[in-house]
């Protein structure tokens, strides 16, 4: 009898200290368990809330539109005749004017050329042997219609000195047009020693040097120019976005340079026409690039939203918190108090005496 009284207590206690550790640790104690606040906030006060996104973030979030930076106009510059080469007056690389001399092709024959019409278009001998001998036909004219007038002579000496005295007008016109032909000439051996000549169009950079000294000039370019001011933006911009933009606008572009900042190009054209098959246009922009400081070739990034690039968003500091606690004013409704219930700790029942 006495063993099955024991092993009855031992039951009844078992279950007495299953209930107690089911308790939560605040049911023992009789007070709630409250969340600490930050410092500087009352308690029961705070309010958590998500932090609102910062205007850099709201920029960064835009989508952009890559772009490739390229020369507003790039010539290859050849000899319009065939010779060889004299001289190479520059380099790639190097920065040229318009106007500079570029190439110097073999021109002696064309400089003789010019002296020799040069001394022709000077030459006035001829005219003036036709306007003396024009002078002396009307005299001879008027003295013959004198005589004929008084009866000393036949009207046959009148028609013959009438004859040479337009004779000697039509010499005095073919001189003169003889000498607007030897101007003419001069200012085409001008021209074809001008060609011997090459020089730049526009204000640029070498970026291709293909002949040297002494090599002979034919159907091929010698040199390669670029204009690097202003430059030419391209971008392919979505046709979702087609209307956003219009020519004039101007558009901020990020160059994808180290320590590049944004500029400002204005759209010049914009395509009329939507590739079908990337569902895509294209927009060209010019860009002012004194000094040429900005590169040819860079690529880009333009929001085609029409406002400025910003930064991508700085990192948070390390002891930021992951959401932002704000007072609530007097005037504002009281949150209630955020109250959690920590689960209570499980302790070890006591070993039982064994009875």
């Amino acid at each position: 009898m006495k063993p099955q009284l024991t092993s009855m207590a031992a039951a009844a206690l078992c279950a007495a200290l299953s209930l107690v550790l089911a308790e939560p640790a605040g049911a023992q104690t009789g007070k709630p368990a409250t969340v600490s606040t930050p410092p500087g906030v009352q308690p029961g006060t705070a309010s958590v809330t998500a932090p609102a996104p910062s205007a850099a973030a709201r920029a960064a979030a835009r989508p952009t539109v890559g772009c490739l930076i390229g020369p507003e106009v790039v010539a290859d510059i050849g000899s319009p005749v065939t010779a060889v080469v004299a001289v190479v007056a520059v380099d790639r690389g190097d920065s040229v004017r318009a106007g500079q001399t570029l190439v110097q092709l073999d021109n002696e024959v064309e400089r003789n050329s010019l002296e020799a019409a040069r001394s022709r278009a000077n030459m006035d001998a001829d005219i003036l042997a036709a306007e003396a001998n024009m002078a002396l036909a009307k005299q001879r004219h008027a003295r013959a219609a004198e005589l004929v007038s008084q009866g000393f002579t036949s009207p046959q000496t009148l028609e013959q000195a009438k004859a040479e005295r337009d004779v000697a007008e039509q010499k005095l016109r073919q001189a003169r047009s003889q000498k607007a032909v030897n101007t003419h000439e001069l200012g085409l051996v001008k021209a074809q020693l001008a060609q011997r000549t090459l020089r730049s169009p526009f204000n640029g950079v070498v970026i291709e040097r293909f002949v040297s000294p002494g090599e002979r000039a034919e159907d091929k370019p010698l040199l390669r120019l670029a204009m690097l001011n202003p430059l030419r933006v391209e971008l392919v911009m979505p046709a979702a976005r087609w209307g956003s933009v219009s020519v004039g606008d101007q558009m901020p572009i990020l160059p994808e340079l180290p320590a590049a900042t944004a500029v400002t190009a204005q759209v010049t054209h914009i395509d009329k026409i939507i590739d079908a098959a990337s569902n895509t246009f294209r927009v060209r922009l010019s860009l002012a690039n004194p000094g040429n400081r900005l590169p040819a070739g860079a690529r880009c990034r333009a929001d085609g939203a029409g406002n400025s690039v910003a930064a991508a968003p700085a990192a948070p500091p390390a002891n930021a918190l992951p959401a932002a606690i704000k007072p609530v004013t007097s005037g504002a409704p009281q949150a209630a108090p955020l109250i959690l219930k920590q689960p209570a700790v499980p302790q070890q029942a006591p070993l039982l005496p064994r009875v």
